[in-house]
């Protein structure tokens, strides 16, 4: 049987992004995925678009470079690694004809990804509705329809809540206390107790609510608003979670598989 020689672009580079990319990538796809110019991830062990910061980065043993050009992207694929180019506009469609556009940029609303961008083009989670402005929308709230593919309507609406751990919903997400200048006095990986200061936000300390691993926070130097999700404390305190691709994030790349494959494997 011939192989299936497909050229993804997804939108986005951030923990789900970056699940889905990382298995279309284990299936031997071409994946180039895009970012803003400075992205705003905080499970970044496990995101692309660290690439963007460092130039490259290795999610899980798969390498991916940051372009500087999109003439360089054929080079990277022979190299067997992953593409990451900042382009929020996606300009670089006009450039490279992709069989598939996947927008992972999980901004609860269309940002400017429709129908006619490829041969197939997924939308993940709310703000989409198949068969109008993309092809199929992918169920990402946790719950029974998790991963589904939806060939007809939209997703379930975002409960703006983080799904349970433990017990703990709300309390496992670090928001920024003030607007400013985000500075992190703690690293992806270690343990701490509730109270403690993970970080300062315009030089206003950032308190975790509760004790357990430090499994996202966002680099130093970027802006940010008060309330802004800036952590994530897992209760749990598995260092290797903070490491490795989650299971909502895997079971949303196998939809993402499952919508590719029924489309192109006829």
């Amino acid at each position: 049987m011939k192989p299936l020689d497909l050229k993804i672009l997804i939108r986005g580079a951030g923990e789900m992004a970056s699940g889905v990319a990382y298995r279309l990538y284990k299936c031997r796809f071409s994946v180039l995925m895009t970012e803003i110019a400075v992205p705003l991830s905080i499970r970044r062990a496990v995101c692309f678009s660290e690439a963007v910061f460092n130039g490259h980065t290795e999610v899980e043993g798969v390498k991916a470079v940051r372009l500087e050009n999109p003439s360089e992207i054929e080079r990277v694929w022979d190299r067997k690694e992953m593409a990451v180019l900042v382009d929020p506009e996606l300009k670089v469609r006009r450039q490279i004809a992709f069989d598939v556009v996947v927008d992972a940029a999980l901004a609860k609303r269309n940002i400017g990804t429709f129908k006619g961008f490829a041969p197939l083009v997924i939308g993940l989670g709310p703000g989409f509705t198949a068969g109008e402005d993309v092809d199929c929308v992918i169920e990402t709230n946790r719950g029974h329809h998790l991963g589904r593919v939806i060939i007809k309507g939209s997703a379930q609406p975002d409960t703006g809540i983080p799904g349970e751990t433990m017990g703990y919903t709300v309390e496992r997400v670090l928001r920024a206390p003030a607007d400013g200048t985000f500075r992190a006095v703690k690293k992806i990986g270690d343990m701490i107790e509730a109270g403690e200061v993970t970080g300062y936000a315009g030089g206003v300390p950032m308190h975790a609510q509760i004790s357990g691993i430090l499994r996202g926070i966002l680099p130093d130097g970027v802006t940010v608003f008060k309330g802004m999700k800036s952590g994530d404390v897992d209760p749990r305190g598995q260092r290797i979670n903070c490491f490795t691709i989650s299971d909502k994030a895997r079971a949303v790349a196998g939809g993402v598989l499952e919508a590719i494959l029924a489309r192109f494997n006829r």
